[in-house]
């Protein structure tokens, strides 16, 4: 284990997204925007807000628009310079400003935990952040800073979590812990002693499903080389995370923020809804426009 500071943020953007055909058959689901900002820069700008200075964007064919995106826009920046558009200027300089992006183009997708494993040359023998897109989390403090400081203190692998009720919890990878009482996380830090990926309501270990956001040792990609291929072909990263149990410990971590499923097209629509709300621009008008729908 090391309590080296985590510097690195992989976001695993390889995957078709098919729930949200057609929209994403010329475009990544990634670059679909929430109000007027894609889904992967939240991920992106809640990384930076936690320390990382380096981004690793695992993509895949058709994916250009995601790197295009972090780019500068020569072009864009030049009409709205010309045009007096100061305000739209900076916006735009911001997103190529922000960050130090690096690209892994991922030829097939073969599942979370091979994405996981394509970041391991940049990497390198440090610990980092992974952080899946499709988890949008509106937090007052970042949820990847919370489990910066749970790592802190720790020097473990630390897997988000939030009680899932009910038949959805099968849609998830689920932890069998424990509580650690003598913690500084007011009860939401807990031992992870299995992960079971995805199981029937009544042979999950518990209501506590990891959400996309992991901090994990290096350790881990020496366990993923030699986890098999399981369903489908897919390197899971459950089944590496199973493997790494054996050598050190992981903690799951109970985040304190709302997640958004911005992967599911109502999750989507409601973070949409929710995002415009808080809006000083858009939510007043925004909130007397709905209270006068019939609904």
């Amino acid at each position: 284990m090391t309590n080296k500071r985590v510097r690195k943020a992989v976001f695993p953007a390889a995957g078709l997204g098919t729930r949200f055909l057609p929209a994403t058959k010329a475009q990544p689901k990634e670059m679909l925007p929430i109000v007027d900002k894609p889904i992967i820069q939240y991920g992106v700008e809640e990384a930076l807000a936690a320390g990382c200075d380096q981004i690793i964007i695992i993509t895949g064919r058709g994916k250009t628009a995601i790197e295009d995106h972090f780019d500068v826009s020569y072009e864009l920046e030049k009409m709205l310079e010309e045009r007096g558009k100061l305000e739209l200027l900076s916006v735009v300089r911001q997103i190529s400003d922000m960050i130090h992006v690096a690209y892994v183009r991922q030829k097939e997708a073969m599942g979370l935990g091979h994405a996981v494993l394509m970041a391991r040359e940049l990497v390198g023998d440090e610990p980092f952040a992974v952080l899946l897109a499709d988890d949008v989390i509106d937090a007052e403090v970042p949820c990847l800073k919370q489990m910066m400081e749970v790592h802190a203190q720790t020097g473990a692998s630390v897997l988000a979590t939030q009680r899932v009720s009910g038949a959805a919890i099968s849609a998830y990878g689920v932890l069998d812990g424990f509580p650690v009482r003598e913690s500084p996380f007011s009860g939401r830090l807990y031992e992870v002693k299995n992960v079971v990926e995805k199981p029937k309501l009544e042979d999950a270990p518990s209501d506590l499903a990891i959400i996309g956001r992991y901090i994990l040792t290096p350790a881990v990609f020496d366990m993923l080389e030699r986890t098999p291929l399981g369903a489908g072909g897919e390197l899971q990263l459950t089944d590496g995370l199973r493997m790494l149990l054996q050598k050190e410990k992981i903690y799951g971590f109970q985040f304190e923020g709302k997640r958004h499923d911005a992967g599911d097209k109502l999750g989507f629509l409601k973070a949409t809804v929710e995002f415009a709300l808080k809006r000083a621009e858009l939510g007043p008008q925004f909130r007397d426009y709905l209270s006068r729908l019939k609904l």
